[in-house]
């Protein structure tokens, strides 16, 4: 396939204005300014398919139409860049080697919404990307590519960089615009959602720096064309961090619905020492896991779904048969539980109560009926407030439905079975 979200990433000093400029970039600004009204690149977003690239896989257009009809003033366009999963750093490859593609991504969706003031919430443990994306702004600044009057005509536009202080919790929207705005990072109700009462109760788009990335493309290229790429329910390219037990761990720009088993044996290179695949997350630390016989299904969010997974973030976890499954499912909860904000009972003693059980299960304590407990409590976090309770259990929860033999293994010898001693 073509590279196209990483077509800039192997070039010396991608980062820069210059080469973006040489390889083609700003011609869709230039091409929305200039040849087309909002509406226009509205719809052709819309026709493109595109779907949000954060793990929900919201229709891209379709939020921008949303924000682009409620009147209220001023309008904010933020780019949601606060990748907190383990194993995700996708978003990092655009941050750090091609941060011009994320910018003229929210100038054209800033044009096409009626926006006027942009902010970057970035992760705060990415201080590099900070500094190229602040370099990068000032870049665009200089070019006449941001502040008043865009390249001569009336649409203007100011863009600020602003540094979360580590709570995954932020990656959730409403939660992002909290912190946003010098609160707590807690998630809102809903609705309203932000494209009617956002960020200082204003009308606020929140779209993913993958997401963004892909709209220069949609507007050189065309809506159709962009459709035509990968799956026909959401189309267009798609990057997947895979890490764990594989050969080639990495960032990989595939079709959306490439089959999941080629990403690992043919992309990725296959398990490392040649060893059995044992079980993948397939969509990051919040997914369900597959088992190796579960791994023939595209790699998108009707296909996932359909398998009783999520795509979410699209960051592939690889365990191999030397892994064992409730050490890792441990480690995942115990992030959740480090990470929920406390706001709702469900998830806050939820992921308490699981990490608990998991780690009496680990230290050899653990009795079978600790798995049905397993199994109510994750029932009873589906009622979180928000996305991180909902899915926080998934990880523990589908370990002990499709590997319940090996904790009971673990159970009956009072150790992990993959431990010697």
């Amino acid at each position: 396939m073509e590279k196209l979200l990483l077509r800039n990433v192997d070039k010396e000093n991608s980062h820069t204005i210059e080469v973006y400029l040489k390889g083609g970039g700003y011609s869709a600004l230039r091409k929305a300014l200039k040849e087309m009204s909002p509406d226009d690149v509205v719809e052709e977003v819309k026709l493109s398919g595109l779907r949000g690239r954060g793990g929900a896989g919201f229709p891209t257009g379709m939020k921008w139409e949303f924000a682009a009809a409620d009147l209220k003033e001023p309008k904010f366009f933020v780019c949601n860049a606060d990748e907190g999963e383990p194993c995700t750093f996708k978003d990092r490859v655009i941050i750090e080697k091609d941060p011009h593609a994320l910018i003229e991504g929210m100038l054209i969706g800033a044009y096409a919404t009626g926006c006027r003031y942009g902010y970057i919430y970035l992760r705060g443990e990415y201080p590099i990307g900070k500094k190229i994306l602040e370099r990068a702004i000032a870049e665009a600044y200089e070019k006449g590519f941001l502040g008043e009057n865009i390249l001569g005509t009336d649409f203007s536009f100011d863009l600020y960089v602003h540094s979360g202080a580590g709570a995954y919790i932020c990656g959730e929207e409403t939660a992002l615009i909290e912190s946003l705005e010098g609160k707590r990072g807690e998630p809102r109700i809903k609705p309203p959602f932000p494209v009617n009462a956002g960020y200082l109760w204003k009308p606020t788009v929140v779209n993913n720096v993958e997401t963004l990335a892909n709209v220069p493309l949609i507007i050189e290229r065309g809506g159709k064309w962009y459709s035509q790429i990968g799956s026909p329910d959401c189309p267009g390219p798609k990057l997947f961090p895979v890490s764990g037990k594989v050969k080639r761990p990495g960032v990989y720009e595939l079709p959306m619905g490439t089959p999941l088993r080629e990403i690992i044996f043919e992309h990725a290179g296959g398990i490392v020492k040649d060893r059995k695949l044992k079980a993948v997350f397939p969509g990051g630390a919040s997914s369900s896991l597959l088992t190796a016989d579960e791994i023939d299904v595209p790699m998108d969010f009707p296909s996932l779904a359909k398998a009783g997974t999520m795509l979410g973030s699209g960051a592939i976890m690889v365990l191999d048969e030397t892994d064992c499954v409730v050490k890792a499912a441990l480690r995942l909860i115990e992030f959740f539980r480090h990470e929920s904000c406390g706001k709702c009972t469900p998830c806050r003693e939820g992921t308490d109560w699981l990490v608990r059980i998991m780690r009496r299960i680990e230290e050899g304590l653990g009795t079978e009926e600790d798995l049905d407990t397993i199994l109510s409590v994750s029932e009873t976090m589906e009622n979180s407030f928000c996305g991180l309770g909902m899915a926080a259990h998934n990880p523990v929860a589908s370990s002990v439905r499709k590997f319940r033999d090996e904790f009971l293994e673990h159970i009956k010898l009072g150790r992990c079975p993959f431990r010697s001693g």
